[in-house]
């Protein structure tokens, strides 16, 4: 809620229900990635007020998401809003999802699935209910044996795109499973930043390997009207006030629970789940 304005700001932003775009830009351009965030390279992430430039407030009056949902969206879901963009996602595509229960990879199944995409989600079988509730039409184990065989189960003419947080070995075993002409996007490496795999797949296919680094403001923009017209449901798996941080932080550690852990301004009532 913004509480006070600055010179120049038109006054009805006062009292506005506003999502802050978090990324600090080199410059006003569209299409840059940040070179920094809000709560990283400046103060301001675990606070009950928060000073940001005025076109980094995007007015979310109408919007059905709660609070909570709101705070869910800024980094996880505009870092998967770049990669599909980055990819070229379209309606009615054949999407493979790596690391589906993490916080950019559940971000990646709904909004692939709200793209209108045939979203094939690889998760561990604790959170596959989850991520299926979350979009996912089909839901993959990660550590089965038969992985790359299951996907071509499912795509006997191959898969239009991957999104991949995970990285590692998945490269190599699943590349294969592309189409000619198919994506891959990349945004993390998890499993591993070293990897290894057949260059002739990549060449004699014509797939195209894009790396994908945060979002742009133009890509937070269309997150922002996603969120006005409540296409997503952001997954809270737990919430804690402010004076519970270094807890929140503790659970963030432990837990492999699909969804967000939620920092309140408020004292909540009841526990933390």
């Amino acid at each position: 809620m913004v509480s006070a304005l600055g010179p120049g700001v038109p006054p009805d932003m006062l009292g506005r229900r506003v999502l802050v775009d978090p990324g600090l830009y080199r410059d006003s351009s569209a299409d840059k990635p940040p070179v920094g965030f809000l709560g990283s390279e400046a103060d301001g992430g675990f606070a009950e007020f928060v000073v940001v430039d005025a076109d980094h407030a995007h007015d979310m009056t109408g919007s059905p998401l709660t609070d909570e949902q709101l705070a869910c969206l800024p980094v996880a879901y505009g870092t998967a809003t770049g990669m599909l963009d980055r990819a070229g996602v379209l309606p009615g595509e054949r999407l493979l999802v790596t690391g589906a229960s993490g916080g950019v990879g559940l971000a990646l199944v709904q909004l692939a699935s709200a793209r209108g995409s045939e979203v094939v989600a690889v998760t561990s079988a604790a959170n596959a209910e989850a991520v299926r509730e979350s979009g996912a039409a089909h839901v993959l184990l990660r550590d089965a044996e038969d992985l790359a065989a299951q996907v071509r189960a499912l795509a006997p003419d191959g898969l239009d795109a991957v999104a991949d947080v995970v990285g590692g070995p998945l490269i190599g075993t699943l590349m294969p499973t592309l189409r000619d002409d198919g994506r891959w996007v990349i945004a993390g490496a998890v499993a591993g930043r070293v990897v290894e795999f057949d260059l002739r797949r990549l060449y004699l296919h014509n797939i195209t390997l894009i790396g994908s680094s945060m979002h742009t403001r133009a890509h937070f923009a269309a997150l922002a009207e996603a969120a006005r017209a409540g296409v997503l449901a952001p997954r809270i798996a737990a919430r804690f006030p402010l004076t519970s941080l270094h807890d929140a932080q503790q659970a963030f550690a432990r837990t492999r629970e699909a969804g967000k852990i939620v920092i309140t301004v408020a004292e909540p009532s009841g526990d933390h789940r």
